[in-house]
């Protein structure tokens, strides 16, 4: 795993580094996402900050437009920013596979076209990588995470996770799985991270390690 972060005092500990005190900080989640909700609420809570789910403000998704998973992050960050008033935070992640072309990449929730289930979009994945052999599954889950102080930030905070492995099948028909598997790994992360939302699953996701740690400091 790679990752790059500007380090930036963000929240109550700045605050508190700084020789002053804030009360715990709101943000908004740029997602209606419950598992993800879940899962950094939970790493942000100790940094005393409290995330608020966009869907609970009112606010929809907007398009996501962007050509790469930084540039979709800052605009949906903006984008809650400006309608909640508040700080946002928000992610882009997606798999790219080398034999694909680092394809699906941004598309990857919508693979097999817009609204389409997670198992379409896996169908469709595991169809295009039918004749490509094991040794030529290399791929990679990208995760870029942007920390927005409110719409019109012009010095976002701007964390990149990556989690290097290979496409490696399980199964067959409606529940084949497609997992990624770290090099040298004995189990697949699916195996490893067995408990939804449980620690283990939220220390090792990139997601995680691609959070600000500007908020930690």
């Amino acid at each position: 795993m790679t990752s790059g972060t500007k380090v930036t005092p963000f929240g109550p500990r700045a605050a508190g580094a700084a020789g002053g005190f804030l009360p715990k900080t709101r943000l908004v989640l740029a997602s209606s996402n419950a598992g993800k909700l879940r899962e950094l609420t939970a790493l942000l809570a100790p940094l005393g900050l409290d995330l608020v789910a966009q869907s609970a403000l009112g606010i929809e998704a907007p398009r996501e437009t962007g050509v790469t998973f930084a540039a979709n992050a800052l605009l949906k960050a903006r984008h809650a920013a400006r309608a909640a008033k508040l700080a946002a935070l928000a992610d882009d992640s997606g798999l790219e596979v080398d034999a694909l072309g680092g394809r699906p990449g941004v598309h990857s929730a919508r693979f097999a076209g817009e609204g389409a289930s997670d198992l379409a979009n896996l169908q469709k994945l595991l169809a295009e990588l039918h004749d490509v052999p094991a040794e030529r599954r290399q791929a990679r889950y990208q995760c870029v995470i942007v920390l927005a102080r409110d719409a019109d930030d012009p010095d976002p905070i701007i964390a990149h996770g990556t989690w290097e492995g290979h496409m490696h099948e399980r199964g067959a028909g409606p529940r084949a799985e497609e997992r990624r598997q770290p090099p040298g790994a004995g189990a697949t992360r699916a195996r490893r991270a067995t408990e939804a939302g449980g620690p283990e699953r939220t220390q090792a996701t990139p997601r995680a390690r691609g959070q600000p740690q500007a908020a930690r400091e």
